[in-house]
């Protein structure tokens, strides 16, 4: 069973503003919060459902990309490998840490200032790559193997930043991860919440610091990734593989890796969608006598015919040659333009052979037969 429909899980309109969004996305959080239904799963799936939705519908970039290709462009077209493609990979960290503010800071007594409790949770920062790829793999869909360099936690403290256990308890937030505040106003008692400045918002403190990351947690190393992309991509397309960004320092999320496809230009056959074109070229005899040709397709190739009296222009279409949608079962056709090679250079005994056809009637043009461009023909064709 595929994803729903992000409007449909906020239930929004598709041209719903920015405010609209965020508000149907806060109504769904405090209805299905956990710390309203505990224990239920139901409403945590719900609150998790709501949060992805909200977490590309919210981003211009996510949003328009997700318009075009649905989930597929945000990282919803397959999965597996070294984590494969998904936007449904987000916890329940995840979320606290990404949107808490959608709460305002703690609100209805919900944790909402970076993660449940008040503490602040570390994210690591997003990677982008360029992945190239040919026609055929592009038709096929493809598993690539990638090496990534990046921030990996730290073997020696296991992400930790500290030797052991090592920790302090902060005491300006108590191990809360957050500073309260009461100000008297005109308007009464007003309460605030900052992140801890001693803490930044982690709630301890590291007493002995491990020597090989200096407290962070994090090194600089290499990852190699397993890629699962699907048939049908495009060039320019964004796919996101959650969790193989940069390590958080100290134990926190990490980071997603954001991969562009790239597309390797085809010798033969130009794309046009999930169409594909191919110009023929035959010789004049040929188009007036009619022949047999072999086309390429993405993989082997056609023989297709030529028929006599065949037109300079001619649009000759190969159904379901063409490449698959990478959010649907449809597959796109070939089309072969039939250009007709007029000679630029001829002997004296050819030259004699085509003056001797100039007069014939049937070598004369008919205007009521004008073809179209190739353009006009094209769009015909998709209308």
């Amino acid at each position: 069973m595929g994803k729903r429909d992000f409007y449909e899980i906020l239930g929004i309109a598709k041209n719903a503003s920015e405010d609209e969004i965020k508000k149907a996305y806060r109504k769904l959080a405090i209805k299905y919060h956990p710390d309203k239904n505990p224990n239920d799963k139901s409403a945590e799936e719900k609150f998790k459902e709501a949060a992805e939705a909200y977490e590309v519908l919210s981003t211009k970039e996510k949003r328009q990309r997700y318009d075009q290709y649905g989930h597929a462009g945000v990282g919803g077209a397959a999965s597996g490998g070294g984590g494969g493609f998904g936007g449904g990979g987000m916890n329940m960290d995840d979320i606290f840490s990404q949107f808490g503010d959608i709460f305002g800071g703690s609100f209805g007594g919900f944790g909402g200032g970076g993660s449940r409790g008040g503490r602040r949770v570390n994210r690591g920062s997003n990677l982008r790559v360029k992945v190239k790829m040919n026609l055929t793999e592009i038709a096929n869909g493809v598993e690539k193997k990638i090496k990534v360099n990046k921030q990996v936690a730290c073997n020696t403290c296991s992400g930790s930043g500290a030797k052991g256990t090592a920790y302090d308890t902060c005491r300006m937030c108590n191990g809360s991860g957050v500073v309260t505040k009461v100000q008297q106003t005109m308007l009464g008692a007003m309460q605030t919440q900052t992140t801890c400045n001693s803490c930044h918002g982690e709630g301890k403190l590291i007493k002995d610091k491990c020597n090989t990351c200096h407290g962070e947690g994090v090194v600089r190393g290499e990852e190699t990734i397993s890629l699962n992309i699907p048939a049908g991509v495009a060039e320019g397309m964004q796919l996101n593989v959650s969790g193989k960004g940069n390590a958080a320092v100290r134990g926190g999320i990490n980071g997603d890796l954001i991969v562009l496809i790239e597309e390797e230009e085809h010798p033969e056959l130009k794309r046009e969608g999930q169409h594909l074109v191919y110009n023929l070229h035959v010789s004049m005899p040929d188009a007036i006598l009619g022949t047999s040709v072999d086309i390429p397709l993405v993989e082997g190739k056609a023989k297709i015919k030529i028929d006599p009296g065949t037109q300079s222009g001619k649009v000759l279409r190969l159904k379901g040659k063409g490449l698959p949608d990478v959010n649907s079962y449809y597959k796109g056709d070939l089309m072969v333009e039939i250009s007709v090679y007029t000679p630029s250079t001829l002997s004296s005994d050819e030259k004699k052979m085509i003056e001797q056809l100039r007069d014939s009637k049937n070598f004369k043009p008919n205007p009521a037969k004008n073809q179209k461009s190739f353009f006009e023909r094209m769009k015909d064709y998709f209308e």
